[in-house]
């Protein structure tokens, strides 16, 4: 037989009276209002430049340069973007740019995790001074190595070719040093049993690694993506004929002129070089943020 406790006559329920800016979340973490309105500020400084970049790209040539700028255009019209895919060799380029980013990526992903499992999960002579000088050459400006880098693609003779833009850049030390921070937090047990049922190293790296990274890879990928679709400076020294641009350099060469600068055409531009990027990050970003956290946390 069970007992129903009542509550005495006359005792009120208690109420929260805390205010609201000082309850805690679920996690029992306090949020201050005021956080709130600094990430709403962050986020229109965000926000606001791209809204209105889309929005000036279906503006005429006169209103994108009228001062005082407008917000919504007066005359909406797509000249800007039949100028980009008439003018310019636009599928050219836009596979130029696809097939470097692409190619550069998938390198980052599988050497950057080779070398970031090794220096986590092997032992060998000399391996912290391998990793003191990974660390070493994320404080070198990339600037620094351009001339030198140049000087043996043009040595090796892949100047004005695809894989001049390609190869200098198919590992990278940050790749490395995140693959490495994360790979340190997978459980050795998963490896001494692959070891113990005869399995090599590239077998456990391929089998028993890889499918275990996939939020830092995906971090990886995204990030040297949008670094190589981006870059500017490598291709347009490399490439020396139009059949080897990529699409930020046809773009910057074709609406910046001696005269004047196209800056609707460049509009544009920007938008399709954008949106890639965009959904990208879109389809992977669970596991971006996943990745980030997990790896700052070791």
């Amino acid at each position: 037989m069970t007992q129903t406790l009542e509550k005495p006559a006359g005792t009120a329920t208690p109420v929260d009276t805390k205010p609201p800016k000082q309850r805690r979340n679920a996690d029992g973490i306090r949020t201050p209002g005021w956080l709130y309105v600094v990430m709403a500020v962050g986020l229109f400084v965000v926000v606001v430049p791209f809204l209105w970049m889309i929005v000036s790209s279906f503006k005429p040539e006169s209103e994108v340069r009228a001062i005082p700028p407008t917000w919504w255009p007066h005359e909406v019209t797509t000249e800007n973007y039949d100028q980009l895919f008439t003018r310019l060799d636009f599928p050219t380029y836009f596979l130029n740019s696809a097939i470097v980013a692409l190619a550069v990526t998938l390198g980052n992903v599988v050497f950057c995790s080779m070398l970031g499992y090794a220096l986590a999960k092997l032992e060998f002579p000399g391996k912290r001074l391998l990793f003191i000088l990974v660390l070493g050459t994320l404080m070198v400006p990339g600037v620094v190595t351009f001339v030198p880098l140049f000087v043996l693609t043009t040595n090796l003779g892949l100047t004005n070719t695809l894989p001049g833009m390609i190869l200098p850049f198919l590992a990278g030390p940050f790749g490395v040093f995140l693959m490495r921070q994360y790979i340190l937090g997978l459980p050795d047990e998963l490896i001494q049993a692959a070891r113990v049922d005869g399995a090599g190293e590239l077998t456990i790296f391929a089998r028993v690694i890889m499918p275990l990274c996939g939020p830092a890879v995906a971090t990886l990928g995204v990030l040297t993506f949008l670094t190589s679709w981006n870059n500017f400076l490598w291709p347009l020294v490399v490439a020396t004929s139009e059949d080897k641009y990529t699409l930020p350099v046809a773009l910057a060469l074709y609406a910046v002129g001696q005269n004047a600068t196209q800056y609707g055409l460049l509009l544009a531009g920007s938008v399709v070089v954008v949106i890639p990027v965009l959904v990208v990050f879109l389809l992977l970003q669970r596991y971006i943020m996943q990745g980030v956290a997990m790896t700052g946390i070791k």
